[in-house]
């Protein structure tokens, strides 16, 4: 629906932006544990074979696929005193926190398929309640400001937090609970570590959440709130959001994303067990190597809006990504061919440390930049539609980056199911010939997955001009006008209703 909004939104400073993003640290923290530790844990900790956790967390992935769009949508159309967003993310902090910290407290004595269950179940439930908090949130990079790179900007904060929190809770991990003791060797096996990082994650999760949220409360006067509608019938409401996914520019970015995530989700997931097993690192290695995101996220929220004005969200994404992805691949290559360092040589680490850091710049880079067009798709749909759909525009890319934990992760259960990697292995203890099965299966994967997202995201096309002319159309409209255009849900501009008739969200 149309949104009424202020005509000149508060601009953002320094502490707005990191009180704002500061949030994301509770989805970076529940994104990396699913993506990095969750099938680790409950295969070779839990003990339940690798493709029954996958199969869990792709159940619970069709459950997001489900619930997103809908928080997204009545978020959307929510009114109340507190805006339309805050609510929700208000709502999510308690709820998300527990389940969290329950996942990593299966219950003893159950079957492998009562375990499964219960994964399923816990894994489902705290991924919905975390929903409630990521959309509206997302959703608000849209609402706070129109300017094409002030959005790049503020994605930057929202993902330079979420990999803090994500990689930080992990070297807090791999740090401080999974270190080795005397009746676990290998720290990344012991189940009391987990329930302690757990309990860590649970508490930065509900305070992120709370701080963010009440941080900008005060800017809620300022967003546009969901104009009043007649009752719509269920049929109706899922055919306009129908309608509205089907911008051909969303269905473009939201391809790029689900394949881009899940690339990004089989490379989290399968990090220890590189670690562990192939590069034969110990706990304060693998710490060392986490931190590698922390470094690469922090130079991508000053590169990010730079390169955005330089050369265009599209372009820079598509470049980067690929550019980083196949720096990343290389150790593996060198490996498989026998010429890459042996394990235990000092130069191992740091040359693997800033393979990753370069990835990791790339990558980030272009996660930013493609969130920051997300924004800039609902302008041009709602040009098109008369619907600001902010909401159910950042459900699909929560789902995108909710692919990093779920097909991410069942795509790693299969490789590591295909390369027949036993359960409960020690280090040191795996065959060569099964070590290069993995590298065999892994390998082209990344590289499908990517070459083949870029080759999509290439067809976009709202480039800064056109985001311009939509953002004057809005300008030039009476404020609290609904637009009268004809409905374009394929984001033709042969059909673009004439400007002056849309309204500012």
């Amino acid at each position: 629906m149309t949104a009424l909004a202020k005509a000149s939104p508060r601009p953002f400073g320094l502490w707005s932006k990191l009180i704002y993003g500061f949030g994301t640290l509770a989805v970076g923290t529940k994104q990396v544990a699913f993506s990095a530790y969750l099938l680790i844990f409950y295969n070779q900790v839990v003990g339940i074979p690798a493709h029954l956790v996958s199969l869990a967390i792709l159940g619970s992935l069709v459950v997001d696929a489900i619930s997103d769009p809908i928080v997204g949508e009545v978020s959307d159309n929510f009114r109340s005193r507190w805006g339309r967003r805050h609510p929700f993310m208000y709502f999510a902090a308690l709820p998300t926190a527990v389940l969290f910290l329950l996942l990593w407290a299966p219950p003893t004595g159950w079957s492998d398929p009562a375990l499964v269950a219960y994964m399923f179940v816990v894994g489902t439930a705290s991924r919905v309640f975390i929903t409630f908090y990521e959309i509206p949130a997302s959703a608000l990079t849209h609402e706070f400001t129109p300017d094409y790179d002030q959005r790049t900007s503020l994605m930057s904060f929202r993902y330079f937090f979420g990999y803090v929190g994500g990689l930080g809770t992990s070297v807090l991990a791999l740090k401080v609970f999974l270190t080795p003791t005397a009746e676990y060797p290998v720290g990344q096996l012991n189940p009391e570590g987990y329930l302690q990082y757990g309990m860590a994650g649970a508490a930065i999760i509900f305070v992120a959440i709370l701080v963010s949220t009440a941080g900008t409360h005060s800017r809620i006067k300022d967003l546009p709130q969901a104009v009043p509608h007649a009752r719509r019938s269920v049929l109706k409401t899922v055919a306009e959001m129908g309608a509205t996914v089907r911008h051909k520019a969303f269905l473009q970015i939201l391809s790029f994303g689900v394949l881009k995530y899940t690339a990004m989700g089989l490379t989290s997931a399968m990090a220890i067990y590189f670690g562990l097993y192939v590069w034969g690192l110990g706990a304060n290695g693998l710490a060392l190597l986490a931190m590698d995101g922390i470094l690469s996220v922090t130079i991508a929220l000053f590169v990010a809006p730079i390169i955005s004005k330089r050369f265009g969200k599209k372009n820079a994404a598509i470049t980067l990504a690929v550019g980083g992805v196949m720096l990343g691949l290389v150790p593996y290559i060198l490996r498989l061919a026998g010429v890459f360092l042996e394990n235990g040589h000092p130069g191992l680490l740091p040359i693997l440390f800033a393979f990753q850091v370069f990835t990791g710049i790339g990558t980030a880079t272009s996660a930013i930049l493609v969130s920051s067009m997300i924004a800039d798709v609902v302008d041009d749909s709602a040009r098109r539609t008369g619907r600001h759909s902010a909401g159910l525009f950042f459900a699909a890319s929560s789902f995108m980056q909710k692919c990093t934990g779920g097909l991410g992760v069942m795509a790693a259960g299969l490789v590591l199911t295909l390369a027949a990697f036993p359960e409960g292995a020690r280090p040191g203890q795996v065959s060569q010939e099964v070590l290069d099965r993995l590298l065999f299966a892994y390998v082209p994967v990344i590289a499908l997955f990517w070459g083949v997202a870029a080759i999509i995201l290439s067809f976009y096309r709202i480039d800064r001009t056109r985001h311009e002319e939509n953002v004057r159309s809005f300008q030039a409209g009476a404020a609290g006008t609904e637009m009268l255009g004809a409905e374009d849900p394929q984001g033709d501009p042969a059909h673009t209703p004439t400007p002056g008739r849309s309204v500012a969200s």
